[in-house]
């Protein structure tokens, strides 16, 4: 089969919106996995491996990079390293908070939230205990056994007629931290059954998006700032940006 054939195969169940010699960047649809695990499943890092192999007629084993993941039922963007030197740097850069990523995510609006000022930003301060068996984490105001705290900051960007849509910036990495967060202020994510949301999605995801990273590029030293297409769905795309 020519490469050009193989690639248009690629195309229909994986998007590549950034790429280069270093680093690639794609759109995991919600019900991906980002690398394997228990579940057997074909994970995304090695759908891009093998675009990669094709791509570029590599012989052998195609290096790729895992330096971070998004939630099974989330959509977006995730980065991946091509080379080993961008591995190290971009762990480094996220561990650091150098690489910023934010998040879309329509939630159940609430009649604790304040409409009239919406479009600031807010703080949200919680400490975080996951809980392993249930796969789940739970806030508190204040720290408890085994906590950790959590940041983001996060406003109110757009509505629906039902729903409203939030933009999260992340300030630390936690279990489930802005599943959490968002639902113990009353804003459950639609679909998000696990965090009081009110119903699930017919498909199983929840409308969280993995909307744009932004970081210094780990090689090029070029600013790199990329934004997700958005779900293809009605709900995300009739959204009116009050912005």
């Amino acid at each position: 089969m020519a490469v050009s054939v193989l690639l248009r195969n690629f195309a229909d169940v994986m998007r590549v919106v950034y790429e280069d010699n270093h680093i690639i960047i794609v759109y995991k649809e919600s019900g991906e996995i980002v690398q394997g695990d228990k579940t057997g499943d074909t994970p995304l890092s090695e759908i891009v491996k093998s675009y990669i192999k094709e791509k570029y007629q590599k012989p052998g084993a195609v290096f790729l990079g895992v330096v971070h993941r998004l939630d099974r039922p989330v959509s977006g963007l995730v980065v991946f390293a091509r080379t080993s030197k961008a591995l190290t740097r971009l762990n480094k850069m996220f561990a650091g908070n150098e690489v910023h990523k934010t998040y879309w995510a329509i939630v159940q609006p609430s009649k604790n939230i304040d409409t009239a000022d919406e479009g600031e930003w807010h703080t949200l301060e919680h400490w975080l205990v996951r809980n392993e068996q249930q796969n789940k984490s739970y806030a508190y105001d204040h720290e408890v056994p085994h906590s950790k705290k959590a940041t983001l900051r996060y406003r109110i960007i757009g509505h629906s007629d039902r729903y409203s849509l939030a933009e999260v910036r992340l300030l630390t990495g936690r279990h489930h931290q802005i599943r959490c967060q968002l639902s113990t202020i009353g804003l459950p994510i639609k679909g998000d059954l696990k965090y009081g949301a009110r119903r699930s999605n017919p498909d199983g995801s929840i409308s969280l998006l993995s909307r744009h990273v932004e970081f210094i590029h780990p090689v090029s030293k070029e600013p790199v700032a990329i934004d997700s297409p958005l779900p293809d769905d009605p709900l995300w795309t009739n959204m009116k940006l009050i912005r």
